[in-house]
């Protein structure tokens, strides 16, 4: 039996690895007889995997798209890139695929081997990300948030180190409920047994996430969903900065530079407006700067101030003597 599982995964991994097999290839890879070959492809089918089959003296078999997607075997290589890309995904390269990928990687975590867990370790800690947003977005430890992430999965109690906006650190016991990803930061929705009531963490401030093993049934959140959770609970609450600007460029393309982190409406075919809440008036002077297209400051008046000094430095920068730039070399 352990013979015939083993075949079986072989069997499988050779027919992720190419797009069509000719039969007598495939059997002579596995060492089996036509007739065994095609009962470890009926075994393949009713396990899911949707094998297709081409008779004649060209025949063989190929993986096919079914209606469900089974489960995959990939290899060390893989695997280490997987969980890698993940994380780049989970960081927000991608926009609106964050919070799935957070989902993903904390299955590929669960399940890889220690020494593939060093390797990606390793990739990590050589990697620089790099951002053109500037240094207000906050980072956040992949093992604490795939911790979390799985703790949310598994309804599984969760103790933490808590830092609060004025340093203060507290450490709590929740019952995680579900990860938001909301603009550049990432929050855990949870109730808060200590407090009895929910609450809304930041997970560039959570340290040291510990689960329990202490499983319990999932409370009803006292709103649509954990997102309008997160919203509601960030309301009101002032952020430094709220940048108004008329960008003279069409939306769509002006949408698809910034992204996410603006709100862009349409003022008519070549114009749009920009509206921007930040903690710092560096990143949205970036972000208006890199769109190669004229605009006007409606607010804040800090902003204008802002760009006027750096046109004044770039300009003079630009006009400095080769002479000098030659001797500063």
């Amino acid at each position: 039996m352990a013979d015939t599982s083993a075949r079986t995964l072989r069997l499988l991994t050779l027919l992720q690895s190419h797009r069509f097999w000719p039969g007598e290839e495939l059997s002579g890879r596995l060492g089996v007889s036509a007739r065994t070959l095609r009962r470890d492809i009926d075994r393949l089918r009713e396990l899911g995997y949707p094998v297709e089959a081409r008779r004649g003296v060209d025949g063989g078999y190929q993986l096919a798209a079914g209606a469900a997607l089974p489960p995959l075997v990939i290899d060390d290589e893989e695997a280490v890139a997987l969980a890698v890309g993940l994380q780049a995904a989970a960081d927000g390269a991608v926009e609106g695929i964050a919070e799935a990928s957070v989902r993903a990687l904390a299955k590929v975590v669960q399940v890889m081997p220690a020494r593939l867990r060093r390797r990606v370790e390793a990739l990590r800690a050589v990697t620089v990300p790099a951002s053109w947003r500037g240094g207000a977005e906050a980072r956040i430890d992949p093992d604490a948030l795939t911790a979390v992430a799985l703790a949310c999965r598994d309804t599984e109690r969760l103790r933490f180190r808590y830092a609060a906006a004025d340093g203060a650190g507290t450490e709590r016991h929740v019952e995680p409920h579900r990860l938001v990803r909301l603009g550049r930061r990432w929050y855990l929705v949870a109730y808060d047994l200590t407090r009895q009531d929910w609450r809304t963490f930041r997970l560039d401030r959570l340290a040291a996430p510990d689960p329990t093993g202490a499983r319990f049934l999932p409370r009803a959140l006292p709103a649509a969903d954990a997102a309008e959770f997160v919203r509601a609970g960030l309301t009101g609450q002032p952020r430094p900065h709220q940048v108004d600007v008329l960008v003279d460029a069409p939306a769509p393309t002006v949408r698809q530079r910034l992204g996410s982190w603006a709100e862009v409406t349409p003022t008519g075919p070549e114009r749009c407006r920009v509206l921007m809440s930040s903690d710092s008036l560096d990143w949205p002077a970036m972000a208006i700067g890199s769109l190669d297209a004229d605009f006007t400051v409606v607010s804040p008046p800090e902003l204008a101030a802002l760009l006027r000094s750096w046109g004044e430095r770039f300009t003079r920068c630009a006009a400095e003597p080769d002479g000098r730039a030659e001797s500063a070399r």
